[in-house]
């Protein structure tokens, strides 16, 4: 579970990377061109009291997001493609897509600027507690405040599928299930068949591969 942890939010960070700006495309920025800009100041405050980013990185990823996507939205075929250049030795499609359900906030089918700004500032800066809510948000598939065993299961497949038959060490084709059996068991505390958010939380804090998984990643751009 560490490696799938650790390559989510590895792409978290090349995410952030991939809308940032070169230097010399940095210094062309100037007050006069983030006046222009769609995100007014008073926007540009929310987001940087909203995320961890600060306001001039906000306005940088602005124009980066704006360049690679001229409509302002990302599009789930369009996130797909960047999971498919990230891990090119499997399939990510299945995987992009629950990724992309997450951050999807409203579920209008695009991602817009505030969504990925928000959800990227989880993954790459976000403690502890806000990455496993955004985790559990990603197995939690249909929204319903619950984890099942079947939708634990298709997240995993999900993620064996994006790792593909080049995986170290090697996926046997039993993998995903007796991975799932191992897992579910012990976050089902109650047996009651689900797992809650706090059956999530408190196992994932009490396993030392996940909890680094974690942490490891709060960096600095």
């Amino acid at each position: 579970m560490y490696s799938c942890c650790k390559k989510r939010w590895t792409l978290s960070r090349w995410l952030v990377g991939h809308f940032r700006l070169d230097n010399q495309q940095e210094n062309e920025i100037d007050d006069l061109e983030m006046q222009v800009m769609r995100y007014k100041p008073e926007g540009i405050d929310e987001l940087v009291r909203n995320t961890k980013f600060t306001k001039k990185e906000l306005q940088i990823m602005y124009r980066g997001f704006k360049q690679e996507c001229p409509t302002g939205l990302v599009n789930e075929d369009a996130f797909k493609e960047i999971y498919a250049q990230f891990f090119p030795q499997g399939d990510s499609s299945a995987y992009a897509h629950y990724v992309f359900n997450v951050f999807d906030a409203d579920h209008n089918g695009t991602i817009s600027f505030e969504e990925f700004v928000i959800g990227l500032s989880v993954l790459s800066r976000g403690s502890l507690n806000e990455k496993l809510m955004w985790a559990f948000k990603l197995y939690d598939i249909n929204g319903d405040g619950y984890i099942t065993k079947e939708e634990m299961l298709d997240i995993v497949k999900a993620i064996y599928d994006m790792m593909g038959k080049y995986a170290d060490p090697p996926i046997s084709e039993n993998a995903p299930g007796d991975h799932v059996e191992r897992v579910f068991q012990k976050m089902d505390k109650n047996r009651d068949g689900v797992v809650t958010i706090d059956e999530f939380m408190e196992t994932c804090k009490n396993d030392e591969n996940i909890t680094k998984s974690m942490s490891v990643f709060d960096t600095i751009l």
